[in-house]
């Protein structure tokens, strides 16, 4: 597997944890060696993988969670960091994301992740193009 492509299975996993409420997938997807952080929409920068897990554990034991899809990712590997730009589709809107990621023994980790209000992304039909995937 090519690390764009370990870099996007790395966000799927991210976004699948999200939307299954799955506090375990979701703690094993953050570093646990390298600094992390977080930034939700309307949050105070949270700076800590303490702060930053226990962000994920109120927002997926949430009983009103929020269905959320990825669309439209880009990948970016610059050696051990990768950078994923991609939509987020929620039932409330949308918001375009940044996912840091860092390469921690063998695997993909989330350093960073920051969420902000966009418009809808604009429908496009060969998103799923590996030319959409940038080096």
């Amino acid at each position: 597997m090519s690390e764009h492509a370990a870099v996007l299975f790395a966000n799927d996993a991210f976004y699948l944890a999200f939307a299954n409420q799955d506090m375990d997938a979701m703690d094993a997807l953050w570093s646990k060696e390298t600094p992390v952080s977080c930034i939700h929409p309307g949050w105070d920068p949270l700076i800590d993988r303490y702060e930053v897990m226990e962000s994920w554990k109120s927002i997926l034991t949430n009983p009103t969670a929020t269905n959320i899809t990825c669309k439209k990712p880009t990948v970016r590997v610059f050696g051990e960091l990768a950078c994923v730009i991609c939509h987020e589709v929620l039932d409330q809107g949308f918001l375009v994301a940044t996912n840091l990621f860092v390469h921690e023994d063998g695997l993909w980790k989330i350093i960073h992740h920051q969420a902000g209000a966009a418009p809808p992304p604009e429908e496009d039909e060969d998103q799923d193009d590996p030319s959409n995937i940038m080096q």
